[in-house]
């Protein structure tokens, strides 16, 4: 007599986002975004779908508490599977009749993950694989391995936005920038939203009602599955989908410039911006490098610019400081600055308007919508750096007002470059006077105003 077919099959369909994550072979599969998307749900399918498949087979399911673990996956699994597959409470896991193992653990310290020095699995599931640590998802990687010739080693994780492994999962899987010995071919990411979960919207509309009633934030990460959303957020106005716009050949009489935000161990980030006749602000080009001299950015500044003619360069303040660099002089020795080593080799710099409060508050102008309804603000998409940044910058803990120091390199030399410009608020009011004639933009090189901005 064959043996009795587990419930857990005959319950349902998979919706179009469930039956992808089944058939995936990749590596690492992230299937992650919004609530309420049906992720936990397909990860204990697919990887009892896993064991009834391959014979002998072992696999493990991971959070991070025993009480999320049992009320999430284990009860459930109880339940789908009984009569199939039997449980060991004291072992936490389920044996199948084939020989495959499904076992079950959490990880609610950081040095948990260590219980399973040793140990192989073929497959490995990481539930909320945000509440893990990289550290503990790297050292779990080193336990899925197999000497199968029928079966190559998978990891899965099923995710929200936030939580400690936030950045983790948002760089291998979101972002896609990878290190050495990462592959790009190896992650997969699968997006979730609760509008895919059918089932769920007829069960319990109000679901769906309260997420949607959630303040902005909250409701961006946990309706959306938004992951530029994060805790302490300072720049909330950025969206990806409204700030990153598709790139086109900007017309040559469009006034150019760049800004420049200094650093040698710390990134050097160069922003190349364009307005459009209507005000509007485009950041079309990005160079971001460390451990570059002097003479090494400005040839590559140099290089990316090309023939473009670009008005002028706005730069960090400190690039007007001595540092120890010489230069002989009919006067002797004399130091000399980044910003004039820069003028030497061809790139000329004057100082930015480095005004933090006033600064971050003119980026947010620019990032709120034009009387048209568009952002004033428009990014092309290889400008990576910025693009990753802007979402990540947080408030300063002691002063709200301003954002915090560290990965603002790219952000910095945004608010500098937009300093250099009016307020976009007075462009619209300039826009119902008159017309401005952009046709020659170029005959002078514009001088820096009392008020902070360079003319029009």
């Amino acid at each position: 007599m064959a043996a009795p077919v587990p419930k857990l099959v005959l319950q349902g369909l998979p919706n179009p986002r469930q039956r992808e994550f089944f058939e995936t072979t990749a590596r690492h599969t992230c299937y992650g975004g919004a609530r309420g998307g049906g992720k936990s749900w397909a990860m204990r399918r697919k990887m009892v779908l896993l064991m009834l498949n391959y014979d002998g087979l072992r696999g493990l399911i991971l959070r991070r508490t025993l009480p999320e673990l049992k009320e999430n996956i284990i009860n459930p699994l109880r339940i789908e599977l009984n009569g199939f597959a039997d449980y060991n409470e004291t072992e936490k896991v389920f044996r199948f009749p084939n020989g495959s193992r499904l076992k079950f653990g959490y990880c609610d310290s950081e040095g948990d993950v260590y219980q399973y020095q040793g140990q192989e699995y073929e497959v490995i599931a990481l539930e909320e694989a945000t509440h893990f640590t990289e550290a503990q998802m790297r050292f779990l990687t080193t336990c899925n391995r197999t000497t199968r010739t029928d079966f190559s080693p998978r990891m899965f994780y099923t995710c929200n936005p936030g939580g400690v492994g936030h950045d983790w999962v948002k760089r291998l899987f979101i972002d896609r920038e990878y290190r050495k010995g990462e592959k790009p071919e190896n992650y997969a990411f699968i997006p979730a939203r609760v509008y895919d979960n059918h089932a769920l919207m007829i069960a319990d509309p109000e679901y769906v009602e309260n997420l949607e009633a959630l303040p902005e934030d909250m409701r961006r990460a946990h309706l959306d599955g938004d992951w530029d959303v994060i805790e302490g957020q300072y720049f909330k106005e950025w969206r990806r989908e409204r700030h990153v716009c598709e790139p086109f050949t900007i017309p040559a009489y469009w006034r150019r410039f760049r800004a420049m935000d200094w650093g040698y161990n710390d990134p050097c980030c160069v922003l190349w911006f364009a307005v459009s006749p209507d005000k509007r602000i485009y950041v079309y080009d990005e160079y971001y490098r460390t451990q570059r001299n002097v003479n090494e950015v400005a040839a590559s500044i140099k290089q990316q610019t090309g023939a473009q003619k670009i008005a002028y360069t706005v730069g960090s303040p400190d690039m007007w400081q001595r540092r120890g660099m010489q230069n002989v002089t009919r006067k002797g020795i004399v130091g000399e600055s980044i910003a004039e080593s820069l003028g030497i080799s061809g790139v000329p710099v004057e100082p930015a308007d480095n005004s933090r409060i006033v600064g971050w508050q003119r980026v947010r102008e620019f990032l709120a919508d034009a009387p048209d309804g568009k952002p004033w603000l428009q990014v092309f998409p290889n400008c990576t750096n910025l693009i990753k940044y802007m979402p990540q910058l947080q408030y300063d803990e002691h002063n709200r007002e301003d954002a915090a120091d560290g990965n603002d390199h790219a952000p910095e030399a945004l608010r500098y470059g937009l300093m250099s410009r009016p307020s976009p608020v007075l462009a619209a009011k300039e826009n119902k006077r008159k017309v401005v004639d952009l046709s020659d933009p170029f005959t002078e090189l514009p001088r820096r105003r009392a008020s902070g901005f360079l003319s029009l």
